[in-house]
């Protein structure tokens, strides 16, 4: 039952991220967003900080926080909120939630498979390769767990 929610999840996580595109879309400039938005509006440093309430080299810090990645995400928000913005803040995986259980579950069950496999070479009951794939549904449906998944590192 769980394992039926955790896939619809990741199904509509997939669909809401899959419309924001390449993930270098979102690639900030050299030195900052604030900076970059600030610059094309023509905007002062002393300006945009008249209107988060603090000092012109605070606006300087902030920016070069940014750059450095180092800015908190609420102070990054008032920033935008006073230039007139919103910050998006995502977390874009490279491939699907979907795609990355999938692969995750069949490395493990090729990892645990190929143990077994060699003692069977070894002996030599090999299964065909037309049954390999087969063979590591099974496993994944009979012996991995989702929440076991990412146990391990590796």
């Amino acid at each position: 039952m769980k394992n039926t929610h955790r896939r619809i999840a990741r199904r509509r996580l997939d669909e809401r991220l899959g419309t924001l595109g390449a993930p270098e879309r979102f690639t900030p400039p050299p030195k900052g967003w604030i900076q970059a938005i600030r610059d094309a509006l023509g905007m002062t440093a002393a300006q945009l900080g008249a209107r988060l309430g603090v000092k012109p080299q605070t606006v300087a810090d902030l920016e070069k926080s940014e750059a450095q990645g180092t800015i908190q995400l609420n102070t990054l928000r008032k920033a935008a909120e006073a230039m007139d913005c919103t910050l998006v803040y995502a977390l874009v995986p490279n491939g699907s939630l979907e795609g990355m259980v999938r692969a995750r579950a069949e490395a493990m069950a090729k990892d645990a498979l190929g143990r077994i496999g060699h003692t069977m070479a070894l002996e030599g009951q090999e299964l065909p390769k037309a049954r390999r794939q087969e063979q590591i549904d099974e496993y994944i449906r009979l012996h991995l767990k989702e929440r076991n998944l990412w146990d391990r590192k590796s």
